[in-house]
């Protein structure tokens, strides 16, 4: 019987090399994450977001989140970890959506510093932190809450979001690590990751530390030399599909049928059957 997904994220995050993970937004895209050979799934706050035509600004619901996370951790065998945006409110709210996650069977949640309601990192106006012992009681409140020992809890900082510097970023960093967090997300959207080095050549503390590279580059080996523990490719996956869907759709309007060539860039049927998983219930129907 196959560990619990909880100990498999465990595992890996006491493991030495890095762990890769991809941003998803349903059960089609957790399968191709984990048949493209990644460690893990991110449950991307902004692709289920993107997926409802909504802004990730927190407007979806806690429901409508952990519904996405669920279908998504069903369709797979690798952990979800759960984007969860300031944890759906106050410490009480986080304690109830951790609960809820676990019991859904996904192996562990990140939780930000912003402040409720929240608007997506990219966005370049209107963020606002909430204070340093503010978040911490939150992380304190999510670990008190889960029931497994090996679920994980990640308290992500925005400070360099908001032009803070790497003062600000260590300081918020620590405080979350020491209030019981399993690994601390530090997120930039700069175009070099600059600040992040600078960050891991100060960071003292043994508690993993995880990177989101939206907006640079930054190799495995490169990320690995600076000590960075994961690394999450958080919404490559939705903007590759939402490109080549509109490109397909504005073709297929523009010529009034599948031509050829078009047919020969879109995956075929049998691909999707596969994905499905058709085989299995045909072999299934036939004993």
């Amino acid at each position: 019987m196959p560990a619990p997904k909880t100990v498999c994220l465990r595992e890996l995050l006491g493991g030495r090399r890095l762990i890769r993970v991809a941003g998803a937004h349903n059960g089609l895209s957790a399968r191709l994450v984990e048949q493209s050979g990644f460690d893990a799934v991110w449950a991307s706050g902004f692709e289920v977001s993107t997926s409802y035509a909504l802004p990730d600004a927190s407007i979806l619901t806690m429901s409508e989140s952990l519904a996405a996370a669920r279908i998504m951790n069903e369709a797979v065998s690798i952990p979800v970890i759960a984007d969860c945006d300031t944890g759906f409110g106050d410490a009480p709210n986080v304690m109830h959506m951790v609960r809820r996650y676990e019991t859904a069977g996904i192996a562990g949640v990140c939780i930000e510093d912003k402040r409720f309601p929240k608007l997506n990192s990219f966005v370049h106006d209107g963020h606002e932190l909430i204070s340093v012992d503010a978040f911490a009681a939150k992380i304190r409140a999510a670990k008190q809450a889960q029931r497994s020992p090996d679920f994980v809890v990640v308290g992500r900082t925005e400070a360099f979001i908001l032009g803070l510097g790497p003062d600000e970023a260590l300081t918020r960093a620590a405080a979350y690590a020491e209030a019981g967090a399993d690994a601390v997300l530090v997120h930039s959207r700069a175009p070099t990751p600059a600040e992040i080095w600078t960050f891991m050549e100060r960071w003292r503390l043994g508690v993993p530390v995880v990177v989101v590279p939206s907006t640079y580059r930054a190799s495995v080996e490169e990320l690995e030399r600076h000590g960075v523990s994961m690394v999450i490719h958080a919404n490559v996956g939705i903007r590759a599909a939402a490109r080549a869907m509109r490109e397909t759709l504005q073709e297929l309007s523009a010529v009034g049928h599948v031509s050829s060539s078009l047919e020969d860039r879109i995956a075929s049927l049998d691909e999707l059957l596969e994905l499905q998983g058709m085989p299995s219930v045909v072999e299934t129907r036939r004993c």
